[in-house]
């Protein structure tokens, strides 16, 4: 376990050593790169008033994301139960992923208005498509010796789905919802990009138009902060929930080390 803390805490503290060798040598000014000491003390000074802002960013990637497994997981075991209707709702599904979501913010902010609501929305337009892909690769993935198993045992479809079918298909959907959240965090700023008076996203907006780089970075770093915990928490429900997978069981062989 210690592993999994030491080799990302040596990775940023490279990082951070990079970024302030580059604007020693180099010579940058601070209202183009700040220090990182400079951001330290942004973050400590402002701490409360990021806080707040990062609840509500909190709020809306967790509101589109867990909007995005109640549909998407759902979603995707009726596609890969009917055929006709992967053929019908699929190339839907494709097609909304390739408007750009910061076009389609607009409309969603014209019809549902400037509250939480709405940026959960935008949050859950991007998350829940790598749901119901991975959700459908995970329920295909079976073994077909698995199934002819149960119908020689004639076990109903609903036992054959919960002992078998959705166990199998639960790696390859939590792979689905690493990529989510990560994506969830995207559309919630992308949100308050186009209309809020709160969150990371409109702190953002707020410093770029006041060429506030200090702040800018410290917004970043908290938006850094939110995706590390969220993924992770999303990790530790992983391991929580399929103990057994082959893909836990390496991960924590290899911590043990």
């Amino acid at each position: 376990m210690r592993a999994n803390w030491i080799y990302p805490s040596a990775a940023i503290l490279c990082v951070i050593a990079l970024w302030q060798l580059s604007i020693s040598l180099f010579a940058i000014p601070a209202y183009l790169l700040p220090p990182p000491l400079a951001v330290l003390e942004r973050l400590g000074a402002d701490f409360g008033f990021l806080i707040h802002h990062s609840w509500i960013t909190t709020l809306e990637t967790l509101g589109g994301f867990l909007l995005s497994i109640v549909i998407g997981i759902p979603l995707g075991i009726l596609l890969v139960w009917s055929r006709t209707l992967e053929r019908a709702i699929m190339p839907l599904l494709v097609v909304s992923q390739a408007f750009p979501k910061v076009a389609i913010a607009p409309l969603i902010i014209i019809w549902f208005g400037l509250g939480l609501f709405p940026k959960v929305l935008i949050a859950f337009s991007v998350a829940f498509f790598p749901i119901v892909v991975s959700t459908i690769a995970g329920m295909r993935s079976v073994d077909s010796d698995l199934n002819d198993l149960a119908r020689s045992m004639q076990s109903s479809a609903l036992k054959t789905f919960l002992k078998i079918r959705l166990p199998f298909a639960m790696p390859q959907i939590f792979s689905g919802l690493k990529v989510a959240i990560a994506f969830a965090t995207v559309g919630a700023v992308v949100g308050e990009w186009v209309g809020a008076e709160s969150g990371l996203g409109y702190l953002l907006l707020s410093a770029n138009a006041n060429l506030d780089t200090t702040l800018l970075f410290a917004v970043l770093m908290a938006l850094m902060v939110i995706g590390l915990v969220l993924y992770y928490a999303v990790e530790i429900a992983e391991r929580l929930m399929i103990p057994w997978h082959i893909s836990v069981r390496s991960d924590e062989a290899l911590a043990s080390r």
